[in-house]
Formats: structure tokens, sequence, C-alpha cells
């Protein structure tokens, strides 16, 4: 068809003999042009190139990070270095091995500021005095990255998105890696109070008054001033009215009354933490934990951004509970509990005592109550916290709540659980009891009895005896038995 054209119209035949087209130059298939292979090797380098070169930079350095922006290097640093008894002072030792600041540049330039640097957080290096030349030989042969490292952050001089990054990475401490699949409990609060320190930017200013470093405007020297009146602790001071407060501040401390508000402000944001917490079985051999966390402010502000004003960014609070045994230093489980978004809070907890209301069998006017009631807690500043967990062995277990907040100082809480785990029945099944002081003690023989009353009943099932009746029987009593047992665990109460 072309080639007709070409022999029929003169201006195609024209073309066709002058470009190799009847329509004319054809810039991308025509090379002899001027302009066609600048066009072709633009479109080749822009849309081929380019792309594969951008792909070859960019997956390899992306493969080194994980979801969370942490260098996967950096996980298995924090992997190999945390251990069961790392004490919450030495966690900070860790934190600087990470592979971020391993790549960070160390210049020529920065041997003398850092000398100076040196000199002057010396005494929050935990060197040994005894030994200090050694000591100070060993700290400056370590990786230049991990010196400077080091001696910034003492000083308060850091990445800190990159430190609050880092931190979601220490907090595989929480893992479970002990033989009874539990994780660590001192990593795990050094953790946390690594996170306080950094939102406060505060690294062992106030030994002895740690809790003050929260406030503005205090220094050591108001310390040691307010310390003559005999106060000081931190909740001392807070016990104390708006008047007398001011006039310490003002009078005693020598600040200005600007300065006083900005210190009684920043007490009305100041939160405290209750914690009501219980565990229950519904299910063979899987514990349920119920907690209520509420917390409350002086300013009746239920969410609320942190005070840190020497921290760059805007922090929300966050809040982890765990549930431990403190003496085998093992975290049962772990749960971040956070205040900021209360309809995604009430529509949890609303399900979640839906749910468990239906499973004990209450009506649809029991279970309306109960959710109303859960939706007003979490109203007036409470949030409900549910976890599962496996049975442990048989026996008395004295477990410890800790609910732990990553941006102020001073405010965590704990709260001592009892719990009784039964010896395993015929029927497979175990009863939980949460104890509380001499009132459950009372409880705790009944159920003794009961579970013994119990075992006499199974003993007669499995007779000699195995006509159909018999079988029958056994079949009844064992949910009969398993009713007991969740009656004597709704009746149990706890810390």
């Amino acid at each position: 068809m072309l080639l007709n054209l070409a022999l029929t119209d003169p201006v195609s035949r024209e073309n066709y003999e002058k470009y190799g087209h009847p329509d004319g130059r054809q810039f991308l298939l025509n090379m002899d042009g001027a302009s066609g292979g600048i066009m072709l090797l633009g479109i080749v380098g822009l849309c081929i190139l380019l792309p594969l070169m951008i792909a070859v930079i960019y997956l390899p350095r992306s493969s080194k990070y994980t979801g969370n922006y942490v260098m996967h290097q950096t996980l298995s640093t924090y992997y190999y270095f945390m251990k069961p008894s790392l004490a919450p002072s030495k966690v900070m030792d860790v934190f600087i091995k990470a592979a971020e600041y391993m790549e960070m540049p160390v210049r020529r330039s920065d041997d003398e500021p850092l000398q100076k640097l040196f000199v002057a957080v010396r005494s929050e290096l935990n060197l040994d005095l005894k030994n200090i030349r050694t000591e100070q030989a060993k700290f400056w042969k370590q990786h230049p990255s991990l010196v400077k490292v080091g001696l910034v952050t003492k000083c308060g001089n850091a990445n800190w998105s990159l430190c609050l990054n880092i931190l979601t990475a220490l907090q595989i401490g929480l893992l479970p890696r002990s033989p009874h699949g539990f994780g660590w409990l001192r990593p795990a609060i050094g953790v946390i109070e690594l996170s306080q320190n950094i939102i406060q930017v505060q690294f062992d200013i106030f030994q002895m008054n740690y809790d003050f470093s929260a406030l503005p405007h205090f220094t050591e020297a108001t310390v040691k001033k307010i310390a003559r009146k005999k106060i000081s602790a931190f909740q001392e001071l807070c016990d104390m009215s708006v008047e007398e407060r001011a006039a310490l501040l003002t009078q005693v401390a020598g600040l200005s009354d600007e300065e006083a508000q900005d210190i009684e402000l920043v007490l009305e944001m100041i939160l405290s933490i209750e914690v009501d917490i219980k565990c229950e079985t519904e299910e063979r051999d899987v514990v349920t934990m119920y907690a209520w966390v509420s917390l409350h402010r002086r300013n009746g502000l239920t969410a609320a951004l942190p005070h840190g004003p020497s921290f760059p960014f805007h922090k929300e609070e966050n809040f982890w509970l765990l549930l431990a045994d403190a003496a085998s230093n093992e975290v049962w489980l772990s749960q971040k509990v956070s205040f900021m978004d209360e309809a995604t809070a009430i529509t949890a907890a609303s399900k979640a005592i839906q749910e468990t209301q239906e499973a004990l069998g209450a009506s649809a006017k029991e279970i309306g109550i109960a959710v109303r009631e859960a939706v007003d807690k979490v109203k007036k500043g409470s949030r409900l916290v549910m976890s599962k967990f496996q049975a442990p062995a048989e026996g008395n277990h004295n477990l410890t709540s800790f609910c732990l907040c990553d941006a102020w100082i001073g405010c965590d809480t704990k709260t001592n659980l009892k719990l009784k785990v039964l010896k395993r029945c015929r029927a497979g099944t175990r009863g939980h009891v949460a104890e509380e002081g001499p009132v459950a003690e009372d409880g705790i023989e009944e159920e003794e009895e009961e579970e013994e009353e119990e075992y006499d009943d199974y003993e007669s099932e499995y007779s000699d005896d195995e006509d159909e009746k018999s079988k029958g029987k056994g079949k009844v009593a064992n949910g009969v038995d398993h009713q007991r047992a969740s009656s004597d665990i709704d009746s149990g109460s706890d810390d």
C-alpha cells in the first residue's frame, strides 16, 4: 500500500526517495536524521537506563532496612548483646552499637572537640577511678564512631529521630527466648527507661533527684535550694498546695513568677496510672488476662503530648503493660497501650466485653449493661487490655504487672498479682485463681476441698464396669466440672 502510494502521488514518491518513507522523515526509525539518533538515545536513557540505575542503587540499600527503617545488622547486633541480666544502666552501651552509628563519618577535625567533650562527661562514663588511665585508653581504642556517639549522647546532642527508631529494635528484649518461651524483664525495663531519658533529653543529670528532670527551669542548684526546706522527693513537691509551691519556687529557689507558672502547668500534665488486673481461664490450659489501665491528670486531660522542651519532635505518649515474674526475670506477656484514639478504644472494649459475656452465657440485658459500663470507663480515661498466655505449671506464682510510660520519668507503676494454678484433673482442665490477701485464702481452701470431691467423682467414673450408662454419666460429670472451675475463677479476686 505504501509503495503504491509512493508511486502514484508525486509528493509521497519524493519523500519515499529522499527519506525512505512516504510520510517524510521518521525521527525514531531514520538514524540518518540530525535529531533522530539523539531522540532515540534520550528515550533509551530516560526510560530504560535511568530506572535501571536507580533500581541498582536503591534495592541494595533498602534491603539493609526493616519495616521500621532500622538496619538488619542493628537487629542482629542488639540480639547478640541483649542478655537476660543486662542492667538498665548498661542499655546505653548496647544502644550505641547500632549499625547506623557505625556508618557515621569521623573526621580528623573532630579529635580536639571530642577530647574536650570527654573531659566534660568523663564522670558519666562509668570509668573505674582506680584504673583511670587504663580505662581511658580502653575507651579510646573503640571504633571511632562508637567513641563519637557515646560522647555526643552523654551531652544530650544526638539524632533523636534515629534514636526513636532504634528503640523499637531494642524491644527485642521482649522476644520469647527463655526455655519457657518468655521474654526478659530487666532489659525491657531498661529500654523503656532509656526512651524516657531520650524524650526528656536527660542522661544522669540528677542522680539523687531523678524525677525533677521532667520539670522545666530545674537545675542542680535549684534542687539543692529546695532541699533546704526538706523537699527532696518529687512527690513531696506535688503534694504541696499551689500557694505553698509557688512560694517555695519563687522565694527559696529564686525562680520568677513566669517560671513558677511554667512548672505548675507541667505538674498539671504529669500523669498517674492505676491498673486493675485479673486472670481467668475460659479455654483449656489458656489463661486470659483482663486489665483496666486508668490514667489521671490534674488538668483532666486523657491524651497529651509529653513535656520535652529539648526534644526536637512531637512525641505521643505510649504505655507498655508487662506481666512478669520478677524473681525469674521472665516477661509472660506484653501489650502496648495508647490513650490517643478514644474511638478505637471504645470499639475494641465493647467488642471484647460482648464476646466475653456471650461466652459466659449472659443474657442480652446483662451484655448491654456490661458494654455500657466498659464504654463509660473508656470515656473517663481507662483502656481495656486483654491477652492470653499458656497456663504455667501447677502451683503458686507471684507475678507483677508493670505499666511503663515511654515518655515521662517517674510515672511508672507496678501491681502485685498472685496466680494459683490447680492440678490438672482427669477431664484435662485446670483452675486458675487470682488471689488477694487473706480474703483469697479462704477461697483457696474451699477450692481445694471442691477439687478433692471432684477427684472422688472421677475415680468412681473410671470403674471396671465399662457399660454405656457409666460412660454417659462420665460425660455429664466432665461438663459439670468445667462449670465448677469457671465459677471458682469468677469468685476469685486479684490485685
